[in-house]
This record gives C-alpha cells, structure tokens and sequence, in this order.
C-alpha cells in the first residue's frame, strides 16, 4: 500500500525548493537553484536502493532499477522535470493541506482575499473527501512537474521494498530547463537505454495522452527613436505604439483564453517596452504541422508589412522551433500506449485519451529515438496562484507506474 503520508512528505518536500527555470538564460540548467533539488534527488535515488545513479553537468539525472525476472523484458522508463515555470514565482511555496476537502471555497490567503473556488475551477468538485494540497495564494504550488517525480521516486521506493512484484529494467531520469522548452535538448537517450518511456506530466487523474502542440518561440524586437518629447514631430519613433501595431496585426481570438481542443494559439506572455526599444515574447502552438508553420508564417509577413509601412527596419523578429506532435513517433508503437491503458483499467482509473494542450519533455524524447507518452500526475490549475493537487491523485499515479512495470513483464514472458 502507497503511504498516504510519505507521499505528502515528500512532495512538500520537493515544491518548498525553488527550481524556476529561466528563458533568458544560455546555461543548463538555466537556473543555478535547480542545483539544490536536482543534487538531493541524486541522494534520495541511492538512498532507496536504486543503482546506477548518475547526474551530468547539465543537471541530466539517472537511474535503474535492476530487472527482478529471468526473462527478457523491454526496458522502460519513467521521466519527469524538477524546473518550474517563470509563468509565476515559484519562491517560498507555503503548501497547504485541506483535509477531507467539502466542496466549498477554499480560503488561500485571507489578508489577500485569495479564494480556489469550484464556481470558478469546477474540476475540484471531482474531489470531495479527499485530501489537496494547494498554494497560500502568493505563489504557484509546482505540481507541474515536482508530482510526476513525487510518484516516480514513490514507486521506485514501493517495487525495491515489494519484491514479489515482478518487472523488468527499469529506467528513471528527471530533467531540467523542461517549461522553457529545453527539458530534453542534452537528455542522452543512449545512456538513458530504454526501449520506450512515460512521461509523468499530466493534469487530471485519468489522462493519457500521445499527441501534443508543435511548438516555437518568438522574440519580437520593436526599435524606436527617443527625443525630447516638446520637440518630437517628426523625430521621435515610440517603439510601444509600433509594439500595439504587431499585437494588433494577430488574430484577437486565437489566443489561449479563446481556444480549446485542437485550436491553436499566439501568446503573448511578456512584454517590456520603453519608447527606443521594446521585446515582446511568443509562444506558438498548433496540433497541426501545416497551421503551426502557416503561424509562424503569418508572424514574419506582418513583421515584413509593418517594416515597408516605415520604410526601414523598425521590427526585428526571431523564431525558435521548440518541439514537434509526437503522435508521428508514437503511432507506429501504439502498444506502449495499450500497456498505459491496462494499468489504469485494471486500477480502476477511467482512461481520459486527449492531445496535450501543450508538450512534455517526451515530445522531444520522441523524436530522438525515445517514443514517450504522457501520463497523468494529478495536479490542476498548472503555471498560478490557483494550483492545486489532489494527494490521491498522486497516490494512483504511483500505482500506475507500478502496473505498469508488471503488465510489461507479464507481457513478455
């Protein structure tokens, strides 16, 4: 039986370690405090028994959990990342534990007036009774990814202390740098040496999912000209006023707040501005490879108009492709999704099979010679203030993975 309790010690234990990873930055990890968490994983592993423990320079960790059968079973991995978004702060996470939660509002932070309601998060009337863990409302919680490694350690602990649970090899790596779109870039998929992987880095109990966005990020460039503003007619060029120009230029309702499904959108999730010179970040996404290229397309050609309407270069744009669908990856081994499936039925979990809303360090994995579909970690309301997640969501996830490693032993035989 999964302890309740040790699943919420050690998660606590992991979100109260600040690990946001930063866009700005060249280095990997992006961030230095990645360091600390990653350095006390590396501990935890060997100290629960796991072999082959390893981390790179970059902060890349690994481990096995020797195969326990005399037959040849497929080796398979489960990875998860330790970074949390700039989205929002991830320093001084203060989790909250609500205790057989009733259905109400839940009162975050009473001198802010910060309320988690179901009126609004409708998804927290699927937990009544149960136990969640939520932020004080001033930071987000890092359920997105510090879950998915929760569960993964969890299981490794519970098949080492549960021998008459019969696996194959096992692998397990947690990444960096995985919100900013770099979690797999110096992942070493040979010395990782599985046959296939699962990312634990979904939402709600029940998903499992093989498809996701394809995926760039665009920095825009405005350059202005400042004078004296008594004199400026005809000298001064306000970078901002050019800026609301290209935000204008993109279709208003193909942004996230207006899309759902396999819509696809343009972010803008930052914008710096003063009159010489503003930049202005993007994030473009799309399930379909013609619309995602057609996107960031339409992106350049306004960059292209906005310029000839001044005749000169005013906007400077540069696209990055992130990650791609890995549903072209994933398809031809549609068994490792099967297996996926089978575990959560025979738990009782009713599958929820969508696209991801986004992408995982398995989408990239996947395109490297690693298929990896997602698995859900049980946290909502991911990158705010609002975050939350259910303890016995991480519970069942924990459990998953150990079906998981069994049906795939079972299989072989």
């Amino acid at each position: 039986m999964i302890s309740k309790q040790d699943i919420i010690k050690r998660f606590v234990g992991y979100v109260t370690v600040d690990t946001e990873s930063d866009p700005e930055s060249d280095t990997t990890p992006s961030t230095a405090k990645q360091w600390d968490l990653a350095n006390a994983l590396v501990d935890e592993l060997k100290a629960i028994g796991m072999s082959d423990v390893t981390i790179d320079d970059n902060a890349y960790i690994m481990a096995t959990l020797p195969s326990n059968v005399e037959h040849d079973v497929p080796t398979i991995g489960f990875i998860s990342h330790f970074d949390t978004t700039p989205d929002f702060t991830g320093a001084n996470v203060k989790p909250q534990i609500i205790e057989n939660y009733d259905g109400k509002d839940i009162m975050l932070n009473q001198a802010e007036n910060i309320v988690l309601s179901p009126d609004y998060f409708e998804d927290l009337l699927l937990y009544k009774g149960q136990t969640l863990i939520t932020t004080d409302g001033t930071t987000l919680l890092g359920a997105d990814d510090k879950a998915g490694i929760t569960e993964i350690v969890s299981a490794m602990e519970y098949l080492i202390a549960n021998p008459q649970i019969k696996h194959g090899t096992i692998k397990v790596g947690f990444t960096p740098d995985e919100e900013i779109g770099r979690g797999a870039h110096k992942f070493d998929v040979e010395k990782f040496g599985a046959d296939w992987a699962y990312t634990m880095d979904g939402s709600q109990i029940g998903e499992l999912e093989y498809e996701n966005f394809n995926a760039a990020g665009a920095k825009v460039r405005v350059k202005g000209k400042i004078v004296h503003p008594g004199y400026a007619k005809g000298k001064m060029v306000n970078s901002m006023y050019i800026a609301t120009e290209f935000i204008n230029s993109l279709p208003r309702m193909e942004t996230p707040e207006h899309t759902e499904g396999y819509e696809g959108f343009f972010h803008l999730y930052s914008i710096k501005g003063e009159v010489e010179d503003t930049v202005m970040q993007y994030i473009i996404r799309d399930h379909d490879r013609e619309h995602f290229e057609a996107r960031k397309e339409v992106m350049q050609k306004i960059t292209n108009e906005i310029n000839s309407q001044y005749g000169k270069e005013v906007i400077e744009i540069e696209i990055k492709d992130q990650y791609f669908n890995m549903k072209e990856k994933v398809e031809p081994v549609m068994h490792i999704v099967d297996i996926a499936e089978e575990a959560m039925k025979q738990l009782d979990i009713k599958p929820l099979i969508k696209a991801i809303r986004g992408g995982t360090d398995g989408s990239q994995l996947s395109y490297m010679g690693l298929p990896c579909p997602n698995i859900f970690a049980g946290g909502h309301n991911f990158h705010g203030r609002y975050e939350y997640v259910p303890v016995e969501s991480m519970i069942k996830a924990t459990e998953v993975i150990c079906k998981i490693c069994e049906i795939t032993a079972e299989k072989n035989k």
